[in-house]
């Protein structure tokens, strides 16, 4: 085969390490961002936090119009300077930190001393807590979920006289026992788990007596198999000599079914009430929790610090990055300096590569802070409407619409728009939130699906509940606003609200 050179021409995207980080740093979240920055400054000597940037009358406390403020940086013996950006990045304000001012620290402690042997008694050691101390733990230590339900079962079947076989067998229940408060394990199922020793038999009746006990547990009602149970064993702790808790416990023992299906003519023939008798059955109901484990919060509580303020100065939407949650990033002047032009010694290599990383990262930085702020900015403009009258002026609005108007691809604005979080006077909302789809509307214009299921909201709010709103009549009522939309369309966006169907939400008055 003859070979033969031949010349083509074509565009290809390269994909430098100085982009490749730019796009990653653009997509992570506050925390996510937080941790890059802590890693950035532990690997690489040439960065540190200007934690003097800020002035103290609070003049420039946010970035506007993705201004960059620089410091020249004297990095070789030459008296060459470098200007590199300060850059507002994400992590956590600490306003409230140790109080030291009481102990003085010496300007030098002893080689052979240890940061606990001389400061514990202001700060918890990381041995002492290691070493089975649980009184006393720091706040960044300390869990904000509490306890699970399983635990507050145990904690007090411990406390219950219990023998040793009822004790396994009352640990079998718990752990069958699920978030909800329900057992999830038939009995059959408890005594064939149970790992019992040679020659010892439960019966199924040892095991039902075990789980009446834990059913007298807190919170009332845990350890049920059915909803009928769980809502009886509530009803039983209160009053029985009340008629309407006589009749509440009819109720739900016999007519559970009737009850879900809101046919209250059938439940008046059969118990023979009046109307106001079996309102005040089913408000007695209504007071006890169907789901008695969802009380135990196990939940831990999660806190987010919004990327982009917006408020309302003069009659104008000014948006402004959250400088307070963003310190500024600056190349070490000390290492900086150390620098030769001429000397390719392994130690001056090294400086001089990380000099050249810390420039990039800031830089990385700094363009994803003014791509945030200039998506913000837009979104702002967009959705004006929102901030002035609340989700039902929302407007339709995609993604590529803000790509076409800044000059960028749609996948960076998706990357801008995830886990970024913005604060307006009406709450914090994540900048995903403020696109949405969109239904035609009579006149030929948009109407936004986020305006829509909160009109949707507001109908079910006002409807009659002796005679509900249902699918139907919701879709034909947005009609006659100039919205069209289809029933099963309503019906999606119900659900996503967690409105239940016309037939659940009927009430007696």
């Amino acid at each position: 085969m003859k070979q033969t050179l031949q010349l083509r021409l074509g565009q290809q995207l390269t994909m430098t390490p100085q982009l490749q980080q730019a796009i990653r740093l653009l997509q992570l979240s506050t925390l996510d961002l937080q941790a890059e920055i802590q890693e950035a400054l532990e690997s690489n000597p040439l960065l540190e936090v200007n934690e003097h940037a800020a002035p103290a009358d609070g003049s420039d406390d946010h970035w506007e119009s993705g201004d960059i403020q620089e410091s020249s940086t004297d990095y070789n013996s030459a008296s060459e300077h470098e200007s590199s950006p300060e850059v507002p990045t994400t992590t956590t304000s600490q306003d409230s930190a140790v109080d030291l001012q009481a102990t003085e620290m010496p300007d030098e402690l002893p080689v052979d001393s240890n940061w606990e042997d001389v400061y514990d008694s202001v700060l918890p050691s990381s041995s002492a807590s290691s070493s089975g101390d649980d009184d006393y733990r720091g706040f960044e230590n300390q869990d904000d979920g509490g306890e699970s339900l399983q635990d507050h079962l145990l904690w007090q079947m411990r406390l219950t006289p219990f023998s040793d076989l009822d004790m396994q067998i009352a640990e079998t229940i718990i752990d069958s026992i699920n978030e909800e408060g329900y057992l999830s394990s038939t009995l059959e199922d408890i005594c064939s788990s149970l790992i019992l020793d040679e020659g010892i038999e439960v019966e199924l009746d040892e095991i039902e007596a075990v789980l009446h006990r834990i059913q007298n547990f807190d919170p009332v009602g845990v350890g049920a198999r059915d909803l009928r149970e769980c809502l009886l064993l509530q009803l039983q702790t209160l009053d029985r000599e009340l008629p309407e808790v006589e009749a509440a416990m009819v109720l739900v023992s016999e007519h559970i079914d009737l009850l879900g299906g809101r046919d209250y003519n059938q439940i008046m023939r059969r118990m023979k009430l009046s109307r106001e008798q079996l309102q005040e059955a089913i408000l007695v109901v209504q007071g006890v929790n169907p789901r008695p484990g969802n009380s135990i919060d196990t939940t831990k509580a999660e806190y987010i610090v919004p990327d982009v303020f917006v408020k309302k100065v003069n009659e104008t939407w000014r948006v402004e990055l959250n400088v307070d949650a963003m310190p500024r990033l600056r190349v070490n002047a000390q290492y900086a300096g150390l620098i030769r032009r001429a000397d390719n010694s392994s130690d001056n290599t090294y400086l001089r590569n990380q000099l050249q990383e810390a420039r990039w990262f800031i830089k990385s930085l700094s363009s994803r802070n003014e791509t945030l702020l200039k998506v913000a900015t837009a979104i702002v403009e967009r959705q004006r409407g929102f901030l002035e009258f609340g989700e039902e002026a929302m407007k339709a609005l995609v993604l590529h619409a803000i790509a076409e108007e800044l000059g960028m691809h749609e996948s960076t604005i998706s990357r801008v728009t995830t886990k970024k979080y913005m604060h307006t006077p009406r709450g914090i909302f994540e900048l995903k939130y403020f696109f949405s789809s969109h239904v035609g509307t009579a006149e030929g214009g948009e109407c936004s699906s986020t305006a829509i299921r909160a009109l949707i909201k507001k109908l079910v709010a006002a409807e009659n509940q002796v005679k509900p709103l249902s699918d139907s009549k919701i879709a034909q009522i947005l009609e006659n606003e100039g919205i069209n939309i289809a029933r099963r369309t309503v019906a999606k966006y119900r659900e996503a609200l967690s409105i239940p169907p016309s037939n659940e939400r009927k009430r007696l008055v």
